[in-house]
């Protein structure tokens, strides 16, 4: 007789964060979500309530993984300028590398429901101004070596560098030439 399988919250959140990052909200039925979990449909809400609870623990959880991994790799010993690129560039390579072409989940819930849900809107500010601080943090060590002018002000070169980001995040799912987002990135480097 087969043992029933263990409950595991972690494996459960990252499946349904990938079956919504890949479909959106609205397109992601329950069934989806069991499915990709692996849990039955009343199993799957007793654990997560409704499926817009699911979805924010969603979003929770792309922020402990990918917007964690975001922010250590600004945080790594080194050049800020090298930094930023570093950052722009993963963001690149992954995005051109993903062959459902799924972009940031951040990004897709900002456009797909931040406008009409609060509790999804705060998921996703806190996603953009952790990010936000961390390249603040970043072109202010720039500012500090001399590599970065100190004459401008950190927050909006941390805003402009920001904007640039999520705009090759948005543009890479349909751009497909890796050179011509590169010319962006140096292209916003060397306005710093």
């Amino acid at each position: 007789m087969a043992r029933p399988r263990k409950f595991d919250e972690t494996h459960a959140l990252t499946a349904a964060m990938t079956t919504f990052w890949r479909q959106g909200y609205e397109a992601t039925s329950t069934r989806d979500l069991a499915d990709s979990t692996g849990m039955g449909q009343s199993s799957l809400y007793n654990a997560f309530g409704d499926k817009r609870e699911l979805y924010l623990r969603a979003l929770r959880r792309y922020y402990e993984t990918h917007t964690a991994e975001q922010t250590a790799l600004l945080d790594q010993p080194g050049p800020a300028k090298d930094r930023l690129r570093d950052l722009m560039v993963h963001a690149i390579d992954g995005d051109l590398s993903d062959p459902e072409a799924s972009g940031c989940f951040a990004i897709n819930a900002s456009v797909e429901k931040a406008d009409s849900d609060d509790a999804v809107r705060e998921e996703v500010l806190r996603h953009f101004s952790t990010v936000e601080e961390a390249l603040a943090a970043t072109i202010a060590r720039g500012q500090r070596s001399g590599e970065i002018p100190a004459d401008r002000d950190t927050g909006t070169l941390a805003r402009q560098v920001l904007s640039t980001y999520y705009g090759l995040r948005v543009l890479a799912r349909v751009q497909k030439d890796r050179n011509a987002l590169l010319s962006v990135v140096e292209s916003a480097l060397s306005a710093l």
